[in-house]
């Protein structure tokens, strides 16, 4: 591809968003940088393979404050001062150590543990509700893979039940919008919503996340400010269940599609927790890593980023690096599919990887054990896909057992 190229990623195949992998491939054979047009028009420098990803998620040069840039049209279409966004996954350091330190200190690994049993129940009444309709169909996005990790993540920030559904429809307008209009009136009715939130919590906590981070105080005193706490509730909502939600369907659809991993996974559950690595490494549910800024003129295997643009790493195309992974386009539930990226590296590394691989775990064994027999009720190659670079995951998933 000649230097100064833009490749337009839509003119690549007819079937790049279904399976974009072999396109990324040709990319990166040709070098690890592209300037490309999004699905949504938008102007990006693509990161591709596994070292030049993780090298630029370190990169201090390339920031995620997009807060104060005067950028954040290049992204999104909010305002910067928009609380949702006061949140450490929209700061660098030293913004981004101080918020992570708040909110580790309430979000701890005893938590996360003391939640299993809480999981496997909520599970096993969504399974009780698919199977006892006599149909023995079931859209299993619908089913199982979105309410279980929302009402896991509800329940540990205090949402009351009924407020639940609104949220579907907030995270879609905001991860993968139908307009920018549409994406904008998300962002304030959510914000809205979790401010009034908060103030209920703060009148009447209880053992909750969120009450937990409302009177969170560290050593020296240092609070999550009303805005800081929009913003924590913002990221923990969104990431805390749309990702897991497509990581369960996800790793459903890819075991579909090689019923010999299938047989071998129903006939020894053991491998359930290696079987959703290999899940998030061979086709996770993150395609790329959200927007950075570059800050500097930066340069990246050769190719010049100018200051002021948006870069993406693409973490599906990472973990497909024969560099790093052996014969990486195979899926195989035995491989050590450690040193992915799926949820990141380096800062931003996700801070609730061990809820979404409690959750798929618990979610993929329950099914397997209650409907050893599941298989899809639809031509895998007709589902529809989540558009855009952020989210790689279908809209629903037909099955029969």
């Amino acid at each position: 591809m000649p230097a100064g190229t833009t490749v337009d990623l839509l003119q690549l195949g007819p079937d790049f968003v279904r399976d974009p992998y072999p396109h990324y491939a040709r990319l990166r054979a040709q070098a690890p940088v592209h300037h490309v047009r999004a699905p949504d028009g938008a102007q990006v420098y693509l990161v591709l393979g596994h070292e030049a990803c993780r090298a630029a998620l370190t990169d201090a040069r390339l920031s995620r404050n997009w807060r104060g840039s005067g950028r954040m049209h290049q992204i999104i279409n909010a305002a910067e001062d928009d609380p949702n966004l006061a949140h450490m996954s929209m700061a660098d350091p030293p913004d981004h150590t101080r918020l992570r330190r708040l909110v580790t200190r309430a979000f701890t690994p005893r938590r996360i543990q003391a939640l299993a049993p809480r999981v496997q129940e909520i599970t096993d009444r969504l399974l009780d509700a698919m199977t006892e309709s006599g149909t023995r169909t079931a859209d299993l996005v619908k089913a199982l893979a979105f309410p279980l990790p929302l009402t896991v993540i509800c329940e540990l920030l205090g949402v009351p039940e009924l407020d639940r559904d609104a949220f579907r429809h907030w995270s879609d307008d905001m991860l993968a919008p139908s307009s920018p209009q549409a994406q904008h009136t998300a962002y304030a009715e959510l914000g809205a919503y979790l401010r009034r939130l908060v103030d209920a919590q703060r009148a009447r906590p209880g053992q909750d996340l969120l009450s937990a981070l409302i009177h969170t105080v560290d050593e020296d005193g240092d609070r999550l400010s009303p805005d800081e706490l929009v913003g924590m509730c913002n990221l923990l909502l969104i990431a805390g269940h749309e990702t897991t939600t497509h990581l369960i369907a996800g790793g459903l659809r890819t075991l579909f599609a090689h019923p010999a991993q299938l047989r071998l996974l129903r006939a020894d559950l053991s491998l359930t927790e290696g079987a959703v690595e290999e899940m998030l490494r061979y086709d996770g549910p993150v395609e790329s890593s959200l927007e950075r800024l570059a800050l500097v003129d930066v340069e990246l295997g050769g190719v010049r980023i100018p200051a002021g643009s948006t870069v993406r790493m693409v973490l599906a195309d990472a973990d497909r690096d024969g560099a790093r992974f052996e014969r990486p386009e195979c899926f195989d539930i035995r491989r050590d599919a450690r040193g992915h990226i799926a949820f990141g590296h380096g800062l931003h590394y996700c801070l609730g990887a061990p809820l979404a691989r409690l959750e798929a775990a618990v979610a993929l064994r329950s099914l397997l054990r209650r409907c050893p027999d599941i298989g899809p009720a639809a031509d895998l190659a007709t589902l529809e896909w989540v558009p855009g670079l952020l989210i790689r995951g279908v809209r629903t998933l037909p099955v029969r057992w």
